[in-house]
């Protein structure tokens, strides 16, 4: 094995690094921390997608440490045999002669032992490299890779082409930009419907985490990197984030209060109480959000701008033409929710934002029970608000929503109520959703014999 001109960094030098990006340092500070330049960290960070390519936990004694093998550079320099190196740094004379014969320096056409040198060639030979499994596996990669980039369809089977995505150019998606519609089934729940879709064979099988190293770094060679973007957040490094959101509300009162919502609702038992909220576009343009609690079932509402908006000059205290307002946002709602058997539709709970004002007139028209979470409480509507961040990824913040007709927008409900989740035992909403009509059914039939 010829020596390299310049041994690299070494391996507990970047575990190092790694344990400090794992404590919350950035990759520069986290860099000089372990004795590197910053730019090394940031190439490190960004090679490894953001993800750790080694364990984090200290190798154990079995191996030689680098500070043995300097010791044993430092003795040999001073003549001493392999037995009294052994008996000095506490190791098996063999051990000792080994090292010496295996990992000596050979650029100067001599054995030259130097810590350095000897430590490259030992950290090389005891990687194990082996194929991915997705890159074998090309079953198993084209599943996870259609789960992940496949179109989003209508109810007929048809392709929707949503936007003009830009091009991928290795960094994190646009926050302002549109992204490509894609089924977007996350690693975690692609790896958790394997065994649903493929019982009896083992085969099929594979890791979430497995899949994100296919994405996120580089040289694993399975999944093309692009389709990060088809991911829910779209990073092209694995960064978290985290994100808050303030509205004010006037119109609530202390009647419609969350603190007055019944207590049945707090369990997610039964279902039929929804969660609800705007996503918000550019130019006052908006789509509706309705999730039931239970089953996580999504329905979307389609909030066209109303006739002379951007012809007519507002009104004070006139009508919303944005598609929104209150009276449009009643209308949307009832029609929506009332096409559900009246067990389904009984609560829902609201943010704060002024386009319900109208629940009063909602609650007559539908029988639904509207309630109000409290102010900068976004936690109390925790299935609402975690729903519309798996639709910006359709929908993205500073895009014109109003393009979308009411079947494209139902598309992408579908592909979100299709899509297995977690908190259902991998199950996907349709399936809970129907499950429970089902019950519902039969329950009804045996209380008529």
């Amino acid at each position: 094995m010829r020596s390299p001109g310049c041994p690299p960094i070494r391996r507990d030098v970047e575990r190092a690094f790694w344990v400090k990006i794992a404590h919350g340092l950035t990759s520069e500070d986290a860099a000089v921390a372990c004795g590197v330049s910053g730019p090394v960290g940031s190439r490190w960070f960004r090679e490894r997608g953001g993800m750790a390519s080694m364990q984090l936990s200290a190798p154990s004694g079995r191996y030689l440490s680098f500070v043995e093998r300097e010791e044993i550079a430092l003795l040999k320099a001073q003549n001493q045999s392999a037995r009294e190196i052994a008996r000095r740094i506490g190791r098996a004379p063999s051990t000792i002669s080994r090292e010496l014969r295996r990992n000596a320096a050979t650029r100067s056409g001599s054995l030259a032992y130097r810590a350095s040198v000897a430590q490259w060639k030992a950290e090389l030979v005891a990687r194990r490299p082996k194929p991915a499994k997705l890159t074998v596996n090309v079953a198993l990669r084209e599943y996870v890779a259609d789960r992940l980039a496949g179109m989003i369809r209508l109810a007929d089977g048809s392709p929707v082409s949503g936007p003009a995505a830009p091009q991928w150019k290795g960094r994190n998606k646009g926050r302002r930009q549109d992204r490509r519609w894609a089924t977007a089934w996350s690693p975690e729940q692609i790896a958790h419907r394997l065994p649903v879709d493929f019982p009896d064979d083992g085969s099929m099988r594979i890791s979430h985490e497995a899949i994100y190293r296919s994405l996120y770094v580089q040289g694993r060679g399975a999944l093309r990197r692009e389709l990060v973007a088809c991911l829910r957040t779209g990073r092209a490094l694995r960064v978290p984030r985290a994100r808050a959101r303030q509205r004010a509300a006037g119109h609530v009162t202390a009647e419609v209060m969350i603190s007055q919502r019944p207590a049945e609702v707090a369990d997610r038992a039964v279902p039929g109480h929804w969660e609800g909220d705007l996503i918000i576009g550019s130019d006052r343009s908006a789509i509706g959000t309705l999730v039931e609690r239970s089953t996580r079932f999504t329905m979307l509402l389609h909030l066209p701008r109303m006739a002379g908006y951007g012809v007519i000059a507002p009104v004070k205290n006139g009508p919303a033409l944005g598609g929104y307002g209150a009276q449009a946002m009643k209308d949307a709602i009832a029609a929506k929710i009332t096409t559900l058997p009246q067990n389904l539709r009984q609560t829902l709970t609201w943010d704060r934002g002024k386009e319900l004002a109208a629940h009063a007139q909602l609650s007559i028209d539908t029988g639904v029970q509207v309630y109000f979470a409290d102010p900068h409480s976004p936690w109390q509507r925790g299935t609402n608000e975690n729903t519309n961040g798996l639709l910006r990824q359709y929908f993205p913040k500073g895009t014109d929503l109003s393009r979308w007709n009411a079947e494209e927008i139902d598309a992408v409900a579908m592909a979100l109520n299709n899509r297995p989740r977690k908190t259902l035992n991998w199950r996907t909403p349709a399936e809970a959703l129907n499950d429970h009509l089902i019950s519902i059914q039969s329950a009804g039939v045996a209380t008529t014999h």
